[in-house]
């Protein structure tokens, strides 16, 4: 079986993974009328997850698809994240992290969203006969100038492009460097193992009455955060629009601890990095009684678990590389499947969400679907998505130092709890820098103090966008 083809030169584009990375391109080809399909693996979704933060770097793409003030009455405005220590199960104040020179700097604040919230309504925008559920690939394969999915169903889908958004245990990358290793063409580093040195155990409470939890009626997002000083265990909650909690427990591994974790990964799903509901379960029966404030009581973790539906808990691995190889032939990777980050910096998803931005700029730009041109736009979009990749990834690695017990930890954790507020500014400043639009739709106008970086997806794509307004005009 064959995607439905286009009558135009525009390339038809698979995607196999209906994560938030697979939506968003879905959502950005919709808009620039380039056929696509998006392959799930899953026979119905399941958006799972704690709270993400976005920002500037993504809120002018969502007035770009015109779901901005959507997603406002969604998220919860943020201006800081107080933390505290714990001791023997006593708490005490940490400084609060400052956002707010984030408006500033952009224009834009900085918002909690519920993560099945922002995929929901990322969801909405891709036609829903364009994703096919319990899709799951065995092989891919190229000839003749076109590439194929294989499914698990005895299904065959082609097109002139595939793209893996389907995680970091792709299975279309997987299959990819089946292929380059036989030909031995793939670097020794993608031949490692992936590694991750933490679990965390996520979820969202059930919705809660604001009168019996007076948290819920403020009107910025009320953050608690908490690092023990003797446990290798970091919790925390976020109150949302929906008049919920949304928190994560998460729990640094020692090296052991992390090769039995990924043993046990493996006797389960293929692509997935999540346990199921035992695991689940036995971790929050092991950190029920971590205490937390709340409603300005003393609470337990626990205590937030009873107001969990057990749908709605999952336990994931957090694992952290960045892979060297990104693309081949006709086949392109795209979020978790070519870059995994620790979530301490807070920039996976949004990585993801790049990916597909400058993705769907270039399949835009791209003057023909040839090989040429299709290895010319994978090495245009690695080479711009790199760099910022890497930066994301060491911040995060760097932040995630703050959970170390070890001397490197207590030193991270004091730099970052007494960094002068002029050091902050930068610092904060160098992680909005990266703003870009899609270039086929209207652009949003600059706000702000501090310049986005150069985006040379997004020019190649406005450059075509503009002839073909003139051309129209004329």
């Amino acid at each position: 079986m064959s995607t439905a083809a286009s009558s135009s030169d525009k390339p038809t584009v698979l995607i196999v993974g209906a994560g938030l990375g697979g939506l968003m391109l879905g959502a950005l080809l919709e808009k620039s009328n380039v056929p696509y399909a998006i392959f799930e693996r899953s026979t119905n979704l399941r958006p799972l997850g704690s709270a993400m933060a976005v920002g500037p770097t993504l809120l002018p793409i969502f007035q770009q698809l015109g779901i901005y003030e959507e997603f406002l009455t969604l998220g919860k405005y943020l201006t800081h994240i107080p933390g505290f220590g714990e001791s023997d199960e006593n708490l005490y104040p940490k400084r609060p992290t400052d956002f707010q020179p984030i408006e500033e700097f952009t224009g834009y604040g900085q918002y909690i969203v519920a993560r099945p919230k922002l995929y929901e309504l990322l969801y909405k925008q891709v036609p829903p006969h364009k994703i096919h559920l319990g899709k799951r690939v065995l092989n891919i394969t190229e000839e003749n100038d076109r590439v194929a999915i294989h499914t698990a169903d005895n299904g065959t889908y082609e097109g002139d492009i595939l793209v893996g958004a389907d995680g970091a245990y792709s299975a279309v990358r997987q299959r990819m460097y089946d292929q380059l290793k036989g030909k031995g063409d793939l670097p020794k580093g993608d031949q490692e193992e992936l590694p991750f040195s933490c679990t965390c155990l996520v979820g969202q409470t059930r919705v809660l009455d604001p009168k019996e939890f007076p948290i819920l009626d403020e009107e910025n997002c009320q953050v608690v955060t908490i690092l023990s000083d003797n446990k290798p265990f970091t919790w925390s909650f976020f109150t949302t629009r929906q008049n919920t909690l949304v928190w994560s427990v998460v729990h640094q591994l020692d090296k052991t601890t992390s090769k039995a974790a990924m043993e046990q990964r493996f006797r389960n799903s293929e692509n997935s990095g999540e346990w199921g509901a035992i695991p689940a379960q036995t971790m929050c029966e092991e950190t029920q009684g971590f205490p937390i404030p709340l409603n300005g009581e003393m609470k337990t973790m626990g205590d937030i678990y009873a107001l969990t539906p057990k749908e709605f808990v999952s336990k994931v691995m957090r694992e952290e590389k960045v892979f060297e190889t990104w693309y081949s032939g006709r086949v392109v990777l795209l979020g978790d499947a070519c870059h995994k980050l620790s979530p301490s910096g807070g920039h996976g998803a949004v990585t993801a969400l790049h990916d597909a931005i400058a993705l769907s700029n270039l399949l835009y730009a791209m003057p023909t679907s040839t090989s040429a041109d299709i290895t010319n736009i994978f090495r245009d979009y690695q080479k711009e998505r790199y760099p910022a990749v890497m930066e994301s990834y060491n911040n995060s690695r760097f932040v995630a130092k703050v959970s170390d017990r070890g001397i490197i930890g207590r030193i991270v954790l004091y730099l970052i709890t007494h960094m002068p507020m002029w050091l902050w500014r930068l610092a904060l400043a160098k992680t909005v820098r990266f703003r870009p639009q899609v270039g086929f739709l209207e652009a949003v106008g600059l706000m702000g103090s501090v310049p986005p970086v150069v985006s040379p997806s997004e020019q190649m794509a406005r450059a075509k966008f503009e002839r073909q307004q003139r051309a129209v005009s004329l």
